[in-house]
């Protein structure tokens, strides 16, 4: 799913995203090395973990998202590669210790196959011994807590109404977004959709296996508990054999 207009409000609507949890993490499993940080959206996490010493490639399939992330990276005086690409097609990518795929970007993959390629892709594009890393939205959320809608938001210069429904697929949400950006006295309206999938744990792990990983970890919310029934958000730690 491409990003339009959205990505130039992205980081205002997702101040409340907790960036340096999932540095941490990645740091729990690497201390050094190339990261190969795919969805990386307007750059926040890959500018995070160039700062902590890691060598970041930052790719996207948004060209919106992109020029912001680019944007970012030259301000902070930062060399960070900008890839445009889907996380489904990283032919002639290689020598990475890590690929992140954070904040539930893996779930903007609609078909089985899409997921199970991208953990094909990875697999080749990491070193021996290198870590994929990845959250996405748990079957309570996209089932029962996206159901609740709509979700409605107002702040000084922007307001938006979301609206969500049940997606084409078992596990998917259909997110049908309204926003109100300001500009000079008056505001401009403009809309967005998405639409997200997910799947069980175990079917991760299947497919996960299938690509030739090792399941390490499967954690929830950021935590280092297991998930249960009422969790959000399932981290993946999978090792390349």
């Amino acid at each position: 799913m491409r990003y339009g207009k959205f990505a130039s409000i992205y980081d205002q609507l997702m101040e409340d995203i907790p960036y340096d949890k999932y540095a941490e993490w990645v740091c729990s499993h690497i201390k050094q090395g190339r990261v190969l940080d795919l969805a990386c959206g307007t750059g926040v996490l890959s500018q995070l973990l160039a700062e902590l010493g890691f060598e970041v490639t930052a790719a996207d399939l948004s060209d919106e998202m992109l020029v912001m992330a680019n944007s970012r990276f030259e301000e902070a005086g930062q060399r960070i590669p900008v890839l445009q690409l889907s996380m489904d097609d990283l032919e002639g990518l290689s020598g990475f210790d890590a690929v992140t795929i954070a904040i539930d970007s893996l779930n903007y993959l609609e078909e089985e196959e899409q997921v199970q390629e991208t953990f094909r892709q990875a697999y080749a594009a990491l070193n021996p011994g290198g870590w994929l890393l990845f959250d996405v939205h748990s079957i309570y959320k996209t089932d029962v807590v996206y159901m609740d809608s709509p979700f409605v938001y107002d702040g000084e210069d922007i307001a938006y109404i979301w609206h969500t429904e049940p997606g084409e697929y078992a596990h998917s949400v259909f997110h049908d977004l309204t926003f109100f950006m300001r500009s000079g006295n008056l505001f401009e309206r403009f809309e967005e959709s998405h639409e997200q999938r997910t799947f069980a744990p175990d079917q991760y792990k299947e497919w996960l296996e299938q690509a030739g990983f090792e399941l390490e970890a499967v954690t929830a919310d950021f935590t280092d508990a297991a998930p249960v029934d009422e969790s959000e958000r399932i981290f993946f730690s999978a090792r390349k054999r």
